[in-house]
C-alpha cells in the first residue's frame, strides 16, 4: 500500500507531476492526478479555503467524505441535462478516465417550472479542480485537468494550488441574534391549504400532496454554514450531510435522511421514506411511539403510496424490482420515520438521467399523481423551493448517488431559510402537520439559536 503523504507534500508532488506533463502535452481531453494523503478534518479544511465553488459530501451509510474546491468543468443549466448532454459528459469526463474515479457533483431543483435560485440554476454540476476523498482511514487527493488548451489549464491549476489555505479550526458556533422570523405559508394560510388538499373533490384525484414551509431567520451574526452543517451532522450521524457554496454569498446545506438512489454498475438501491413521529424521552416511550407509527393507518398509507410509485417508475427500467413488504423505523435525533428499502437490477443501457427523471421528485416530497401535486404546490405554496426537495449528489461512470434535499438550509447575507414539509393525505390534520414541520426543524433551529 502506498504510504500516505501529508497534504502539503501531496500538493508539492502534484506540482512536480504537472511540470512533467506540461512538457509532454497529455493526449486526452480529461486527466486526473491522484495522490494518497493523510486527510485533514475535511469540513475544517474546506471552511478555510477561499476558492469557489466549495463542495462537501458525506455519504449516509458508507461513511465516504468528500471536500472539493474550484472547478475544472462547471455546468449551470436552465433545466435537467438532456440525454445528449449527459452522454457527452460521460464520454468526455467520466468514461475517458481509466481509473473511473472522476465525478460530477451537483444538484437539480425541485420543479423546473418555478424560477431558479440565483447561482444554483435548475441544475448545476461541477467537476472539482481539487478534491479530497476519504474512506475510513484512507484518503486521496484528486486533481482534475481538462482543456483543449493545456498551457492555459496548467496555469489555472498552478494558480489554484497556490491559493490553497492550511486547515484551521471551524469558526465557533455562536448563537444567532435573530432580528425577525417569518414563515411562508404562515399558519393561517397553512390551514387553508390543508383544507383544499383534503377536500373530497380534490383528494379523490390527488391522494397526496406534500406541502412545505420556508422559515426565514433574519440576523446580523449567522453562524458559519459549514460549522452549522458539522453540528447538524453530529446530531444526525446516519443522515447524508452535504453542502454547495458557489460564492461567499450563497450556501445550501442539507442533513437529509433520504436517499433518492445509489447505483453501483447496474445495481440500484432506493427507498420509501414517509410517515413521521417524534422521539420519546425514555427508551420505553420511544418504542411506544415507534410502534404507534407502525400501527398508524394514515402514515402506513402514505408510505405505501410512495413505495408503489417508486416500483411503478422503476419497472420499465429494470429487470427486477423488489421492496420490503413492511416498513421499519428509521430513528433520527428528534423524529423517527417509516422506511422501506427498495432494490432493482437495471436493464443494460439505462443511464442516470433516466433514473433522475423516473424517481425525482418522489411522492415523499411532491405527491401523487406527480404532475397534479406539483401543479398545486407551484400555484399555492407561495415560495420557490429551488434546490430544497431537489436532488443532490454525484454522477460517476461506475457509481452514482443522489440524496433528496430535505432538512435543508440556504444561507444568504443577513438571513437563513430553513425548509421542511409534510405529506398531506385524506385524514391529515392541519395543526398536527404544522407541528410535524416544527419537529423536523427542531435540530437545526437549536443549532442556530445555540441551544
Amino acid at each position: 500500500m502506498t504510504q500516505p503523504l501529508s497534504l502539503n507534500s501531496a500538493v508539492a508532488r502534484l506540482r512536480g507531476r504537472l511540470g512533467q506533463l506540461r512538457n509532454s502535452q497529455p493526449p486526452q481531453r480529461c486527466l486526473q492526478l491522484v495522490e494518497t494523503v493523510e486527510a485533514p478534518p475535511l469540513l475544517a479544511w474546506l471552511a478555510n479555503q477561499q476558492l469557489y465553488p466549495k463542495i462537501f459530501w458525506h455519504g449516509r451509510r458508507d461513511g465516504q467524505l468528500v471536500a472539493a474546491v474550484g472547478a475544472a468543468v462547471q455546468l449551470q443549466l436552465p433545466q435537467m441535462p438532456s440525454a445528449e448532454a449527459l452522454d457527452r459528459l460521460y464520454n468526455e469526463f467520466l468514461r475517458s478516465n481509466p481509473d473511473g474515479l472522476m465525478r460530477l457533483y451537483g444538484g437539480v431543483s425541485f420543479d423546473p417550472q418555478q424560477p431558479a435560485w440565483p447561482e444554483f440554476g435548475q441544475a448545476r454540476f461541477v467537476l472539482p479542480r481539487l478534491e479530497i476523498r476519504q474512506n475510513g482511514e484512507q484518503a486521496q487527493l484528486l486533481l482534475a485537468l481538462t482543456s483543449d488548451d493545456w498551457s492555459n489549464d496548467f496555469a489555472e491549476v498552478l494558480a489554484t494550488l497556490g491559493q490553497l489555505q492550511p486547515t484551521a479550526p471551524l469558526p465557533p458556533l455562536a448563537p444567532a441574534a435573530v432580528i425577525s422570523q417569518s414563515e411562508c405559508p404562515d399558519q393561517s394560510r397553512w390551514h387553508e391549504l390543508i383544507g383544499q388538499v383534503t377536500h373530497p373533490n380534490f383528494i379523490a384525484d390527488t391522494p397526496k400532496v406534500v406541502l412545505s414551509r420556508e422559515t426565514v431567520l433574519h440576523s446580523d451574526n449567522l453562524p458559519n454554514p459549514w460549522t452549522t452543517l458539522h453540528s447538524w451532522g453530529l446530531l444526525n450521524p446516519t443522515s447524508y450531510q452535504y453542502g454547495f457554496q458557489f460564492s461567499a454569498e450563497q450556501t445550501f446545506i442539507s442533513c437529509s435522511p433520504e436517499r433518492l438512489y445509489r447505483r453501483l454498475g447496474r445495481e440500484l438501491s432506493t427507498e420509501a421514506l414517509a410517515g413521521t413521529t417524534v422521539r420519546g424521552s425514555t427508551e420505553a416511550q420511544d418504542q411506544q411511539l415507534a410502534q404507534a407509527l407502525l400501527d398508524d393507518s394514515k402514515n402506513s398509507h402514505e408510505n405505501q403510496l410512495v413505495r408503489e410509485h417508486i416500483e411503478q417508475q422503476l419497472a420499465p427500467l429494470a429487470d427486477y424490482v423488489g421492496a420490503e413488504s413492511s416498513p421499519t423505523i428509521l430513528k433520527l435525533n428528534h423524529i423517527q420515520h417509516l422506511h422501506r428499502d427498495i432494490r432493482a437490477e437495471l436493464k443494460a443501457g439505462v443511464n442516470d438521467l433516466q433514473l433522475l427523471q423516473a424517481l425525482h421528485p418522489t411522492p415523499a416530497v411532491g405527491g401523487l399523481p406527480r404532475e397534479a401535486a406539483m401543479s398545486f404546490i407551484r400555484q399555492r405554496e407561495g415560495y420557490e423551493r429551488g434546490w430544497y426537495a431537489g436532488a443532490c449528489g454525484y454522477f460517476g461512470a461506475n457509481e452514482s448517488e443522489f440524496s433528496v434535499a430535505i432538512r435543508s438550509a440556504r444561507f444568504q447575507p443577513g438571513k437563513v431559510s430553513l425548509y421542511s414539509g409534510a405529506g398531506i393525505v385524506a385524514d391529515s390534520d392541519a395543526a398536527s402537520e404544522w407541528q410535524e414541520i416544527n419537529n423536523k426543524l427542531t435540530t437545526v433551529l437549536g443549532i442556530l439559536h445555540g441551544l
